[in-house]
Protein backbone atom coordinates (compact mmCIF):
# COMPACT_ATOMS: atom_id res chain seq x y z
CA UNK A 1 0.00 0.00 0.00
CA UNK A 2 2.99 2.17 0.74
CA UNK A 3 6.71 2.23 0.06
CA UNK A 4 6.99 3.59 3.68
CA UNK A 5 5.29 1.21 5.41
CA UNK A 6 5.65 -1.89 3.67
CA UNK A 7 4.14 -4.21 6.27
CA UNK A 8 1.28 -1.62 7.57
CA UNK A 9 -1.39 -4.19 6.16
CA UNK A 10 -1.66 -7.63 6.27
CA UNK A 11 -5.30 -8.90 4.80
CA UNK A 12 -6.55 -6.31 2.01
CA UNK A 13 -10.46 -7.42 1.90
CA UNK A 14 -12.19 -5.72 -1.07
CA UNK A 15 -16.30 -6.26 -0.45
CA UNK A 16 -18.84 -5.44 -3.32
CA UNK A 17 -21.71 -4.29 -1.10
CA UNK A 18 -22.12 -2.13 1.75
CA UNK A 19 -23.10 -5.10 4.45
CA UNK A 20 -20.74 -7.43 3.24
CA UNK A 21 -18.33 -4.66 4.23
CA UNK A 22 -20.20 -4.11 7.63
CA UNK A 23 -19.69 -8.30 7.79
CA UNK A 24 -15.83 -7.62 6.71
CA UNK A 25 -15.13 -5.26 9.51
CA UNK A 26 -17.07 -7.92 12.16
CA UNK A 27 -15.26 -10.50 11.26
CA UNK A 28 -11.96 -8.45 12.07
CA UNK A 29 -11.97 -6.65 14.38
CA UNK A 30 -8.69 -4.30 13.67
CA UNK A 31 -9.78 -3.75 10.68
CA UNK A 32 -9.18 -0.59 9.25
CA UNK A 33 -12.47 0.97 6.22
CA UNK A 34 -10.72 2.95 3.46
CA UNK A 35 -12.09 4.34 1.04
CA UNK A 36 -9.57 7.44 -0.58
CA UNK A 37 -7.39 7.24 1.67
CA UNK A 38 -6.38 11.19 1.66
CA UNK A 39 -5.94 11.16 5.56
CA UNK A 40 -5.35 7.35 6.49
CA UNK A 41 -2.51 6.39 4.18
CA UNK A 42 -0.71 9.63 5.34
CA UNK A 43 -0.90 8.05 8.86
CA UNK A 44 0.57 5.15 7.56
CA UNK A 45 3.09 6.74 5.36
CA UNK A 46 4.42 8.93 8.57
CA UNK A 47 4.16 6.02 11.09
CA UNK A 48 1.21 7.43 13.02
CA UNK A 49 -0.96 4.42 12.20
CA UNK A 50 -0.05 0.41 11.63
CA UNK A 51 -3.66 -0.97 10.63
CA UNK A 52 -3.31 -5.26 11.19
CA UNK A 53 -5.94 -5.31 7.93
CA UNK A 54 -7.70 -2.76 5.15
CA UNK A 55 -11.35 -3.29 4.47
CA UNK A 56 -11.55 -1.14 0.94
CA UNK A 57 -14.65 0.47 -0.12
CA UNK A 58 -14.01 1.40 -3.45
CA UNK A 59 -16.13 -1.52 -5.25
CA UNK A 60 -19.36 -0.59 -3.68
CA UNK A 61 -21.52 1.12 -6.12
CA UNK A 62 -24.59 1.42 -4.42
CA UNK A 63 -22.67 4.54 -2.05
CA UNK A 64 -20.95 6.30 -4.66
CA UNK A 65 -23.60 8.19 -6.23
CA UNK A 66 -27.30 9.58 -5.45
CA UNK A 67 -30.66 9.72 -5.53
CA UNK A 68 -33.85 11.74 -4.54
CA UNK A 69 -36.01 10.93 -1.40
CA UNK A 70 -39.20 12.31 0.18
CA UNK A 71 -37.59 15.91 -0.66
CA UNK A 72 -34.08 15.39 0.07
CA UNK A 73 -31.11 14.08 -1.49
CA UNK A 74 -30.02 10.71 -0.69
CA UNK A 75 -25.79 10.94 -1.01
CA UNK A 76 -23.90 7.93 -1.02
CA UNK A 77 -20.88 8.16 1.69
CA UNK A 78 -18.31 7.29 -1.23
CA UNK A 79 -18.95 10.32 -3.28
CA UNK A 80 -15.70 12.06 -4.41
CA UNK A 81 -15.34 15.76 -3.81
CA UNK A 82 -14.39 15.97 -7.90
CA UNK A 83 -18.06 14.33 -8.57
CA UNK A 84 -19.85 16.45 -5.83
CA UNK A 85 -17.88 19.53 -7.85
CA UNK A 86 -19.57 18.62 -11.09
CA UNK A 87 -22.22 21.36 -12.37
CA UNK A 88 -25.04 18.39 -12.18
CA UNK A 89 -24.29 18.28 -8.57
CA UNK A 90 -23.88 21.71 -7.75
CA UNK A 91 -27.54 22.74 -8.87
CA UNK A 92 -28.38 20.35 -6.15
CA UNK A 93 -26.65 21.61 -3.48
CA UNK A 94 -24.52 24.29 -4.53
CA UNK A 95 -22.53 25.25 -0.89
CA UNK A 96 -21.81 21.50 -1.30
CA UNK A 97 -20.39 21.44 -4.31
CA UNK A 98 -18.50 24.83 -3.56
CA UNK A 99 -17.07 23.16 -0.67
CA UNK A 100 -16.24 20.30 -2.76
CA UNK A 101 -14.13 22.62 -5.48
CA UNK A 102 -12.19 24.04 -2.33
CA UNK A 103 -11.09 20.73 -0.31
CA UNK A 104 -7.45 20.74 -2.50
CA UNK A 105 -5.85 19.90 -5.24
CA UNK A 106 -6.77 17.59 -8.03
CA UNK A 107 -5.25 14.52 -6.62
CA UNK A 108 -7.29 14.98 -3.51
CA UNK A 109 -10.43 15.80 -4.94
CA UNK A 110 -10.32 12.91 -7.11
CA UNK A 111 -9.93 10.60 -4.29
CA UNK A 112 -11.22 12.48 -0.98
CA UNK A 113 -15.20 11.54 -0.41
CA UNK A 114 -17.89 12.67 1.27
CA UNK A 115 -18.05 9.68 4.10
CA UNK A 116 -14.09 10.36 4.86
CA UNK A 117 -14.63 13.97 5.68
CA UNK A 118 -17.39 13.01 8.38
CA UNK A 119 -15.51 10.23 9.78
CA UNK A 120 -12.33 11.59 10.13
CA UNK A 121 -13.94 14.93 11.39
CA UNK A 122 -10.72 16.63 11.36
CA UNK A 123 -11.38 20.33 11.95
CA UNK A 124 -10.41 21.67 8.44
CA UNK A 125 -12.90 19.02 6.90
CA UNK A 126 -14.71 21.70 4.06
CA UNK A 127 -17.88 19.58 3.35
CA UNK A 128 -18.24 19.67 7.72
CA UNK A 129 -19.47 23.32 7.87
CA UNK A 130 -22.06 22.50 5.23
CA UNK A 131 -23.41 19.43 6.47
CA UNK A 132 -23.85 21.50 9.64
CA UNK A 133 -26.05 24.44 8.41
CA UNK A 134 -28.01 22.16 6.01
CA UNK A 135 -28.91 19.94 9.03
CA UNK A 136 -27.98 16.98 7.25
CA UNK A 137 -28.21 13.09 8.76
CA UNK A 138 -26.29 10.40 8.18
CA UNK A 139 -27.73 6.76 7.61
CA UNK A 140 -25.16 4.29 9.22
CA UNK A 141 -25.20 0.53 8.33
CA UNK A 142 -24.53 -2.25 11.11
CA UNK A 143 -24.62 -5.54 11.47
CA UNK A 144 -27.10 -7.99 9.90
CA UNK A 145 -28.14 -5.41 7.70
CA UNK A 146 -29.57 -2.88 10.45
CA UNK A 147 -29.48 1.06 9.56
CA UNK A 148 -29.74 3.89 12.07
CA UNK A 149 -29.66 7.65 11.42
CA UNK A 150 -28.35 10.33 13.23
CA UNK A 151 -27.37 13.90 12.67
CA UNK A 152 -24.06 14.75 11.48
CA UNK A 153 -23.56 17.12 14.43
CA UNK A 154 -24.42 14.28 17.03
CA UNK A 155 -21.07 12.12 15.29
CA UNK A 156 -19.24 14.97 15.18
CA UNK A 157 -19.40 16.24 18.22
CA UNK A 158 -19.19 12.95 19.43
CA UNK A 159 -22.82 12.62 20.99
CA UNK A 160 -23.34 9.81 19.09
CA UNK A 161 -20.56 7.78 17.63
CA UNK A 162 -19.70 4.74 15.19
CA UNK A 163 -20.14 1.59 16.90
CA UNK A 164 -17.76 -1.62 16.52
CA UNK A 165 -18.57 -2.86 13.05
CA UNK A 166 -20.63 -0.12 11.62
CA UNK A 167 -19.71 2.19 8.51
CA UNK A 168 -21.38 5.46 7.46
CA UNK A 169 -23.47 4.15 4.15
CA UNK A 170 -25.32 7.83 3.20
CA UNK A 171 -26.14 10.92 4.18
CA UNK A 172 -29.72 12.57 3.67
CA UNK A 173 -29.88 16.50 2.87
CA UNK A 174 -32.58 18.72 2.51
CA UNK A 175 -33.27 19.68 -0.96
CA UNK A 176 -33.91 23.86 0.30
CA UNK A 177 -33.94 25.17 -3.48
CA UNK A 178 -32.95 28.72 -1.69
CA UNK A 179 -29.39 30.41 -1.67
CA UNK A 180 -26.80 29.01 -0.29
CA UNK A 181 -23.13 29.27 0.00
CA UNK A 182 -20.23 28.46 1.42
CA UNK A 183 -16.61 30.23 1.57
CA UNK A 184 -13.15 29.42 2.97
CA UNK A 185 -10.07 31.36 4.34
CA UNK A 186 -6.38 29.72 3.26
CA UNK A 187 -2.96 30.42 4.47
CA UNK A 188 -1.80 30.66 0.79
CA UNK A 189 -2.38 31.28 -2.19
CA UNK A 190 -4.68 28.88 -4.13
CA UNK A 191 -6.38 25.58 -2.79
CA UNK A 192 -5.27 25.05 0.96
CA UNK A 193 -6.31 23.76 4.59
CA UNK A 194 -8.94 26.15 5.83
CA UNK A 195 -8.18 28.54 8.53
CA UNK A 196 -11.71 29.49 8.60
CA UNK A 197 -14.48 28.71 6.75
CA UNK A 198 -18.63 29.48 6.52
CA UNK A 199 -21.74 27.84 5.08
CA UNK A 200 -24.58 29.66 4.93
CA UNK A 201 -28.33 28.97 3.61
CA UNK A 202 -31.28 30.40 3.60
CA UNK A 203 -34.53 28.47 4.47
CA UNK A 204 -37.39 30.72 3.45
CA UNK A 205 -40.21 28.23 4.15
CA UNK A 206 -39.02 28.31 7.56
CA UNK A 207 -38.05 32.00 7.34
CA UNK A 208 -34.39 30.70 8.67
CA UNK A 209 -30.62 31.67 8.28
CA UNK A 210 -28.14 29.06 9.05
CA UNK A 211 -24.30 29.55 9.77
CA UNK A 212 -21.79 26.85 10.60
CA UNK A 213 -18.19 28.11 10.92
CA UNK A 214 -15.83 25.40 10.33
CA UNK A 215 -12.09 25.30 11.09
CA UNK A 216 -11.80 27.36 14.20
CA UNK A 217 -12.73 24.88 16.90
CA UNK A 218 -12.92 20.61 16.65
CA UNK A 219 -16.98 20.67 15.03
CA UNK A 220 -18.11 23.23 12.64
CA UNK A 221 -19.68 25.80 15.09
CA UNK A 222 -23.66 27.13 14.64
CA UNK A 223 -23.78 30.94 16.01
CA UNK A 224 -27.76 30.31 17.27
CA UNK A 225 -28.04 33.67 18.20
CA UNK A 226 -26.78 35.39 15.42
CA UNK A 227 -28.86 33.64 12.67
CA UNK A 228 -32.38 33.95 14.79
CA UNK A 229 -31.77 38.12 15.11
CA UNK A 230 -30.78 37.96 11.23
CA UNK A 231 -33.77 36.28 10.31
CA UNK A 232 -36.18 38.65 11.77
CA UNK A 233 -34.49 41.21 9.90
CA UNK A 234 -34.71 39.46 6.62
CA UNK A 235 -37.93 40.49 4.26
CA UNK A 236 -39.00 37.29 3.55
CA UNK A 237 -42.38 38.00 1.82
CA UNK A 238 -40.69 40.90 -0.38
CA UNK A 239 -37.22 41.52 -1.35
CA UNK A 240 -34.56 39.97 0.50
CA UNK A 241 -32.15 41.43 -1.00
CA UNK A 242 -32.58 44.78 0.50
CA UNK A 243 -31.34 44.61 3.46
CA UNK A 244 -28.63 47.63 4.79
CA UNK A 245 -24.97 46.62 4.81
CA UNK A 246 -24.41 47.90 8.35
CA UNK A 247 -27.05 44.27 9.06
CA UNK A 248 -24.81 41.98 7.27
CA UNK A 249 -21.72 43.97 9.08
CA UNK A 250 -23.24 43.21 11.98
CA UNK A 251 -24.31 39.85 11.54
CA UNK A 252 -20.43 38.85 10.02
CA UNK A 253 -19.08 40.53 13.90
CA UNK A 254 -21.93 38.44 15.68
CA UNK A 255 -20.82 35.44 14.17
CA UNK A 256 -17.17 36.16 14.70
CA UNK A 257 -17.73 36.88 18.54
CA UNK A 258 -20.66 33.71 19.09
CA UNK A 259 -17.55 31.47 17.78
CA UNK A 260 -14.35 33.09 19.09
CA UNK A 261 -15.02 34.76 22.05
CA UNK A 262 -13.32 37.20 24.05
CA UNK A 263 -11.85 35.41 27.75
CA UNK A 264 -13.58 35.04 30.61
CA UNK A 265 -13.26 37.67 33.21
CA UNK A 266 -10.49 36.62 35.96
CA UNK A 267 -12.41 35.17 39.00
CA UNK A 268 -10.17 37.07 41.64
CA UNK A 269 -11.23 41.06 39.58
CA UNK A 270 -8.06 41.54 37.57
CA UNK A 271 -8.13 43.33 34.26
CA UNK A 272 -9.41 40.72 31.98
CA UNK A 273 -6.53 39.02 29.88
CA UNK A 274 -7.16 40.49 26.19
CA UNK A 275 -7.63 38.07 23.34
CA UNK A 276 -3.93 37.32 20.80
CA UNK A 277 -3.11 38.37 18.03
CA UNK A 278 -3.87 35.76 16.45
CA UNK A 279 -7.61 35.16 17.57
CA UNK A 280 -8.27 38.94 16.88
CA UNK A 281 -7.16 37.99 13.17
CA UNK A 282 -8.97 34.87 13.02
CA UNK A 283 -12.17 36.77 14.60
CA UNK A 284 -11.59 39.24 11.65
CA UNK A 285 -11.81 36.77 8.75
CA UNK A 286 -14.52 34.45 10.30
CA UNK A 287 -16.31 38.53 10.39
CA UNK A 288 -15.46 38.94 6.68
CA UNK A 289 -16.62 35.31 5.74
CA UNK A 290 -19.85 35.67 7.14
CA UNK A 291 -20.46 39.06 5.71
CA UNK A 292 -19.50 38.27 2.88
CA UNK A 293 -22.03 34.81 2.21
CA UNK A 294 -24.72 36.44 3.94
CA UNK A 295 -24.57 39.32 1.07
CA UNK A 296 -23.66 36.63 -1.85
CA UNK A 297 -26.79 34.32 -0.55
CA UNK A 298 -29.35 37.50 -0.59
CA UNK A 299 -27.96 38.86 -3.23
Amino acid sequence: MTTHAPQAAHTVTLPGTLDEAVAALAAMPAAVPVAGGTDLMAAVNSGLLRPAALVGLGRISEIRGWRYLDGHALLGAGLTHARMGRPDFAALIPALAAAARAAGPPQIRNAGTLGGNIVTAAPTGDALPVLAALEATVIIAGPEGSRREIPVSHLLAGVDLLRPGELVGFVRVPLLHAPQTFLKATGRTGPGRSTASVALVLDPARRGVRCAVGAVAPMPLRPLEAERWVASLIDWDGDRGHLDPQVTTAFGEYVAAACIPDPLPPEDGSEPVPLPPAAIHLRRTVAALARRALGRALA
